[in-house]
């Protein structure tokens, strides 16, 4: 109960408490919380209690961008959201929105992505430094099929901030089709 409590929260990430972790079946309880939380996240409740929470977007480009982002996952069959990052902030902000996609956190430092997989949601991966336009949808396209996020012909948002490499510019979305 603890840990469906927990992820009714919103919490973006679970632990097990020392006797769990070192004890017989450690493998076994974390199985045991993957199941728990694929459940109580496929919950009509937990979506409607997420919908009836949710915080208005900050007046900024950024947010308006990643709550576009959601809606567009919501409204059309979306396989994830590439959120293209630097700094981290853009799949922050994807992840606070809670999508109903998976978030594909895409940087070039290691180091973002290592506090990126304790982002709710977000799937951490690192990738050539950004420079145009059109390595960006290559990339974030090639990177969800690669992680195993979309196939062929499925499509993908990408999101990023113009100028690349600038940390709080994210002002692009686009939908793209894989093509792998």
């Amino acid at each position: 109960s603890d840990v469906a409590t927990a992820i009714y929260d919103v919490v973006d990430a679970v632990m097990l408490s020392a006797e769990s972790a070192s004890g017989s079946y450690p493998v076994e309880a974390v199985a045991m919380m993957d199941r728990i939380i694929q459940r109580v996240e496929a919950d009509p409740l937990y979506r409607q209690m997420l919908e009836s929470s949710r915080v208005e977007a900050f007046n900024t480009v950024s947010h308006a961008i990643m709550s576009a982002a959601r809606h567009i996952a919501h409204t059309i069959p979306i396989s994830a959201i590439v959120a293209f990052t630097d700094s981290g902030s853009t799949a922050l902000m994807a992840a606070r929105e809670r999508p109903e996609a998976p978030i594909l956190g895409l940087t070039p430092l290691v180091t973002t992505a290592r506090m990126l997989s304790l982002v709710w949601g977000v799937h951490a991966a690192i990738t050539p430094r950004i420079i145009s336009f059109g390595q960006m949808v290559s990339e974030g396209s090639q990177a969800a099929h690669t992680h195993e996020f979309a196939l062929h012909g499925q499509d993908v948002i990408i999101t990023a901030g113009v100028p690349f490499g600038t940390s709080g510019t994210t002002n692009i979305i686009r939908v793209v089709k894989v093509e792998a």
